[in-house]
This record gives structure tokens, sequence and C-alpha cells, in this order.
């Protein structure tokens, strides 16, 4: 840690007083981006600056039309050309003479090490694509993908995208039912899954739990079993096979066939307001440009230098994009670990951020401030050293935090690229560009070049230095280009609020008086008090900044007096005893930093919030508690005993209150 001479707690609040962190002048002189250039080239023509990106792409055919934007919102780019998403990825690479470039370094939960090459990369995709194609999947059919996170998934994605079969990965952590709703919409041919899969120590069989649930799924004729744990498989014969049989006697050599580049790529299901997920449809051309532009520029990527680690799952959208198609597009060597950032022990990230020289790490704020209640001890086990760049994804970041993790994890010296996007989105929309960016804690900055972003209010005109909706005012090359089999609900969710050639977001933000975004959260995630509408995100953050915080999550109950009240989930930081007088200590905190209608009505100490594994806090689950309602599915959870500690506190709670 930078300034050892002073105390963190110390340095963090002289900190909070920085309006702004620029890049290192060290950094700045050899960054990709250290001018505003290619940002006046965007604004000077974005179609043009988006034809410029998609050049650094092997294509087989070019393009007619770069945009076809004559029916909103359903967009075409680079209409007429035609590529393989797969050659991109990897035989152009291997065709350059970069075969024995590591493309990932695996680690295993048990400690098992694998380094994966992408001249082996290919070697095994062709083998799976000539495989899928013996069993009958032919250009259009729907894979399915149920994989922890290992190799295997990687090639099981790229087979697909090889011989143009869309992908329908399902993150590792849903349950069984879960897949078989997601292999039902998508009418999936094949499904792709393991024997069993490893957490924190335990085996879970897979492959039985997926049996149980998807025998009488018509359209579901293979399935592909990948031996990762040696856990007993049932096999169907004639329907079930082992994957590692299948490329023993698979063809060596499958062509990478071109598609056009509207040809669909993947469908990745995600939570709508509604009980029934949204089939996220992307396509190949448009969203590889802006997924390999964006993993270059954003993390200023030298390839033949940097080591990279996302640390999410390939199950979402930001281990598609930022694990598997931009890094692999951009020639990158990663690192993927298979375990959870505790197991076996707190300082397993920071291990691998050694053991393999890690130059870019890219996490989500959950994980950080995660890390801020574990201690700084784990971190200063181990020589960080290499880090030169940290990113943050999945939610908007709380200045504490960002400021924790450039101090701690940073040494200060490291620039932190708050990046903001969606799955809709496909790829990364607003973020700093480090070697030019002065950073805000807790602001994602500006759009990137070739993106358009405004603030609006209800009506559709810019809300100035108030809060109001993002919305993206003109199309973009990764976008999701329908709502797969629902284009009326694709139209409705996201076209309909301000014409269908502004998307609508979703999120609450405001722009400052620099121009800088703010996003504060989902506009539904909002606790209206005394007909005052209240962001729990804005809510959270303020809980967050007290000094013995770790982590908290806020919901609204109903109240009497004001309509609803705040119910505020808080953990501290360390070994703490929740206190009477440290209520009291947070709700005058809460009151200073938003005013006294945010001051939670109910303060319940946790040890640890109900979360997904990619650190998703479930409020719906919090919501059920607090109220005394049956749980919902909490096979999701990254610890599902989280949820018995909680009912034992909120008990304690209201005996206390009684």
């Amino acid at each position: 840690m930078a300034h050892s001479d002073m105390t963190l707690e110390a340095r963090l609040e002289q900190l909070q007083q920085q309006k702004w962190f620029e890049p290192t002048p060290q950094f700045r002189e050899r960054s990709l981006v250290a001018d505003d250039a290619m940002h006046r080239e965007a604004d000077s023509d974005f179609v043009a600056f988006w034809e410029r990106q998609a050049r650094e792409l092997d294509w087989q055919r070019e393009w007619t039309q770069a945009l076809d934007w004559s029916n909103p919102p359903f967009a075409r780019w680079f209409d007429g050309g035609q590529l393989n998403v797969s050659h991109n990825c990897l035989d152009r690479h291997v065709e350059a003479g970069r075969g024995d470039r590591v493309a990932f370094h695996w680690r295993g939960e048990e400690g098992e090490e694998r380094d994966v090459t992408y001249a082996e990369l290919l070697r095994d995709v062709q083998k799976l694509a000539n495989a899928l194609r013996e069993l009958g999947v032919k250009s259009g059919d729907v894979v399915g993908v149920y994989l922890p996170m290992i190799p295997e998934v990687v090639v099981a994605m790229l087979a697909c995208a090889r011989i143009g079969a869309p992908h329908n990965v399902v993150f590792g952590g849903f349950s069984p039912e879960s897949v078989r709703e997601r292999m039902e919409f998508s009418d999936a041919r094949v499904l792709i899954t393991a024997d069993g899969a490893r957490r924190k120590g335990r085996v879970a069989a897979v492959k039985s739990a997926v049996d149980d649930v998807m025998g009488d799924l018509r359209s579901l004729e293979r399935v592909i079993v990948v031996r990762n744990t040696g856990t007993d498989a049932p096999m169907t014969d004639g329907r079930d096979f082992f994957y590692d049989e299948l490329l023993a006697s698979a063809a060596d050599a499958c062509p990478a066939e071109p598609f056009d580049a509207e040809h669909p790529l993947f469908i990745l299901y995600t939570s709508g307001s509604t009980a029934k997920p949204k089939g996220i449809l992307h396509t190949s051309g448009g969203y590889l440009t802006q997924a390999a532009f964006t993993h270059k520029y954003v993390f200023d990527l030298k390839a033949d230098e940097d080591v990279y680690w996302c640390s999410a799952d390939v199950g979402w959208i930001t281990g598609h994009t930022y694990i598997v198609y931009g890094p692999l597009a951009n020639g990158a060597t990663s690192v993927m670990y298979e375990g959870a950032p505790d197991y076996p022990d707190k300082d397993i990230w920071w291990e691998l951020v050694e053991r393999y020289k890690v130059s870019l790490f890219y996490t989500a704020p959950t994980a950080i401030r995660a890390c801020m209640k574990w201690g700084v001890e784990y971190p200063q086990r181990r020589d960080l050293s290499s880090l030169r760049l940290l990113g943050t994804v999945g939610e908007p970041i709380n200045p504490k935090a960002w400021l924790w993790y450039r101090e701690v994890i940073g040494s200060g010296r490291c620039p932190i690229v708050d990046t903001w996007w969606q799955t809709e989105t496909g790829a990364i929309m607003i973020s700093p560009l480090p070697g030019l960016t002065k950073a805000k804690p807790g602001s994602a900055t500006h759009p990137l070049p070739g993106v358009k972003a405004a603030v609006l209010d209800g009506n559709g005109e810019e809300a100035g230095a108030e809060q109001g909706y993002l919305a993206l005012k003109q199309p973009w090359p990764a976008m999701l280009r329908t709502l797969y089999k629902e284009p009326e609900r694709f139209i409705e969710t996201y076209w309909s609020k301000y014409g269908r050639d502004t998307y609508f977001v979703g999120d609450a933000a405001r722009c400052d008086e620099d121009g800088y975004f703010w996003v504060i959260g989902r506009v539904d995630d909002v606790i209206n008090v005394s007909g005052h509408r209240l962001s729990t995100a804005e809510v959270e953050s303020a809980i967050v900044s007290h000094e013995r915080v770790a982590e908290a999550a806020v919901i609204g109950q109903a109240d009497e007096d004001t309509g609803q009240g705040i119910t505020a989930f808080v953990t501290l930081q360390g070994a703490q005893d929740g206190t009477d007088e440290l209520v009291g200590d947070i709700r005058e905190h809460v009151a200073k930093r938003i005013g006294k209608l945010a001051r939670p009505k109910r303060v319940i100490w946790a040890d640890d919030l109900p979360k997904t594994r990619s650190g998703k806090i479930m409020r719906r689950l919090l919501r059920d508690i607090a109220e005394g309602r049956e749980l919902g599915d909490v096979t999701t959870l990254r610890d599902p005993d989280v949820m018995a500690q909680l009912s034992a506190s909120i008990a304690r709670h209201e005996d206390d209150e009684g």
C-alpha cells in the first residue's frame, strides 16, 4: 500500500476529499489512447468509426452497408459481410505463428493447473464442431451449455460459433429447473453439461440432476457429458455421449465456414420484471467488433505483454464478452479460475495474481467489498506488483470501495476503469479510457467513442443536473437484435418509453457539471418514502460509506406512516458486534449523506448477504425473509446457509423490539 507512514483509514479519508484521479505519467506515456482523437473521429461519423474497428477482424466478404437503421429498433450492422467468429478468435492467431501462446492459464479449485494454448484450443474446437455435426447439429440449431468454469466451456462456445449453431449458456450456479426452462424456451437440440461440479470443496452431481428434470423435453435430442469430477453420471444409450469419447473419434479438420454478419451467435437469458426470463439475442459481426474494440482499449491491452483476468463466470454476459470473445479475438492471455474468491483461503485471488503475473484485473464491486470485509492482510500476503490496471463491472461502485481497491490492490498507481454496460448492450458502453480520462470515484465517467448516451427526464428531454433515466440515442454494433421469439416484448421493454430510435436502459442516472455519468441503479429498485422516491443503490452507498460498514443491502417494507420504510441488512468490518448505538450512528450518517427520509427504519445485522455465485445480492430473498414469506428458490446462492443466519438475526431483532 502506498503512503505506509499513514494508516489505511486515514489515507482513505484523505483521498475522499480528492475530486480527480489522473492516470500516472508512466501509464499515460505507454497507453493506447492518450488524447481525444478517437472521440473526435467517432463524433464526426460514428458509422465510419465502427467500420474502421470492424476491419481489425478477418472478413471473408466485406459488407455492402455498414448500418441499416431503416426499421428501428431492428438494426443490421455490416450487412452483406461474412465472417466466422471462431476463426477470428483462434485460426488467425495460429496462422500468424502465435499458436504456442497461452490462451488460458486455468486453475482448478483444488489447485490443478492447465495451460491451454491457442493451437490446443483450435484443435479441440474443430473436433467438437465435427462431433456436433455428426450428431445432427446444423447452422441455426440452438445448443445449450451448462458447465462449470473449466476450459471445455470455451471449447463448447467456439465450436458452436464455428458451425453457426447459436449457443445458450446457462450459469453453472443455476438450478437444473432453470436449465430446463431455458432449453425449452430456446428449443435447444443438444445440451453440453458435466458429470459434476465442485464448489468450496464439495462435489455436486450435475448430470443426474439434469436428467431428473429434462426427461420429457421433446426438443432435446442429445446430451454431451464432460468428465469433470468423476461423479457417477447416468447415460442413456443413443442420447448421451461423453465429451472425451466424441473428441477422440472426431475428424481433426473443420474449416471455418463464413456466416453473415447478422447470423445469430448466442442467446443469453436474463431476468426481467416478470417471472419469465428474456432471451437476449446477439449476432456475429457487430458483436465481435465491439467486444474486441472495448476489450483492447478499455483495458489498454498489449496482447504480447499482458496477462488479463476477468473473475466473472462464463455463464453471464461479462464472461461471454470479456472472458471468451473479446480476449480471444485480441489474442490475449487470460486466467480462468474454477473456484470461489475465499476458497481454499481468502487470498486465493491474490495468489493467482502473483502466480500468473496478472497485469489487468476485472471484477465486481460486491467482490471488492467482500475483500474489504476480510481485511488487508490477505492481499498483503502476496506480491501484486504485476498489476497495472483494475476494472469493475456489474453494478455502480461506491466511492469507499473504489478508493480501497485503488490503494490496497493497486497500490495507488493502477487506474480503475469503472465500466457500465448490460447483457443487452453486449459490450462496455460507458467507461474511462485509462490513459486519457480523469476518474471520479463512483462515476463510470463518459460514453466510449461511438456511443451516444444521455440522461433524460420523463418527457425525453435532457435532465440537466437532475436525476433522470439513462438512454442510448443511436445504435451500436453489439446491441441486442431482439428477444428470442418475442419481438413485441423487445419493442415494449426497451423502445417504447422514448420511441423506437432511443433505447431505454432501465437505470436511473445523473450527469454532473463536468459531463460525468453517475449510474445510480435500476429504476425498479426504488423505495417510496412519504412520496419521495429513493434509489436502493443510493441508500446502500451511503450506509457503506460509514467507516465501520463493509456491505449493505436495503429493501422497502410497508409502513403505515410513510408508505414504505427502509430496512437495511448490514455487514460490519472485521469481527465487530452490532449495537444500538451503532444503529443510531448509521442512521444519522445516512441522514447527513442523503437526508432524514433516507434513514433506515430497521437495521438487521448480517454476517453475510444472500448472493448468487456471481456476487449479485438477491434482494427478493431479503424481502421474503423480512416479511415472513416462504422463501423462493435458494439453489443459486453462493452460500444457502446464510438464510438461516438472517432468519435468526431477524428473530432476535423482533424480540428486542417486542
